[in-house]
């Protein structure tokens, strides 16, 4: 098992990406903290892994909230004593023309894509440096990489998560911290069953693999990137997006 013996947090963890890099860490032997606003859905799923004989709990964290992400790495501390890993996942999108996008909306989704990245990797890698070191997986997006139009606060936002993973990676390099951020391209969530089915075609032709990727896939990638597997790798973006930025 890739991850057997470590302690992990997965923020954003309840449902669609999130859920499922909880279900592979939790298969790989990691203990894990989920994280997320959705305290239902929390209890659920934490209940349904530690009856197959896992060791998760919840703790109900608003990332925007620095006095969240605190606690939120204390109990993990505390209930496993220590830290290893934490997959920052996180996050809201928000789409507009940048002409009719309020100010207020634009500062919540930095507030949550960005800063909440950035408030995780901090705390969490000052719990990780007294444990000897660990592993920051950030969820960026092809949007971190390209533009798009009518996404101007999502890509700023997670243009800073990609710049941010290659900054504090060189920056925590010597101490054994690695920081790499995975980069999915439109994921089978349920946040895209609302779409109709042209828009859905729409979405899956700028794929040159001809399909959406499934959540198990990013799941896979960020427990490579947490694992020994990827012990030489520090300030990557890995890019799962089917070819999406390749063309």
């Amino acid at each position: 098992m890739k991850l057997k013996g470590k302690s992990a947090i997965v923020t954003g963890g309840v449902s669609g990406i999130g859920e499922h890099t909880v279900r592979q860490m939790v298969k790989e032997g990691a203990s894990v903290l989920i994280a997320d606003i959705n305290e239902e859905l929390g209890t659920k799923l934490v209940k349904e892994l530690n009856a197959s004989g896992a060791k998760v709990v919840f703790q109900r964290v608003d990332v925007s909230k620095e006095t969240d992400i605190i606690a939120m790495v204390d109990k993990a501390v505390s209930e496993f004593s220590g830290l290893d890993i934490i997959f920052s996942n996180a996050g809201i999108g928000a789409q507009s023309p940048s002409t009719e996008l309020s100010y207020e909306d634009w500062q919540k989704v930095i507030s949550i894509n960005l800063d909440g990245v950035f408030l995780c990797a901090k705390h969490a890698i000052a719990a990780m440096k007294k444990s000897g070191g660990g592993s920051v997986v950030n969820c960026s997006s092809i949007l971190g990489n390209v533009g798009q139009a009518a996404t101007a606060a999502y890509t700023a936002a997670k243009g800073g998560v990609t710049n941010l993973t290659r900054a504090l990676a060189v920056e925590y390099a010597q101490e054994n911290v690695r920081v790499n951020a995975v980069c999915p391209g439109y994921i089978n969530t349920p946040l895209l069953s609302e779409m109709d089915e042209e828009a859905k075609n729409h979405l899956i032709s700028l794929h040159p693999m001809g399909r959406l990727g499934e959540p198990e896939e990013i799941a896979k990638a960020v427990v490579f990137l947490a694992s020994d597997d990827a012990s030489f790798i520090t300030g990557a973006n890995l890019l799962v997006d089917g070819g999406y930025t390749a063309q």
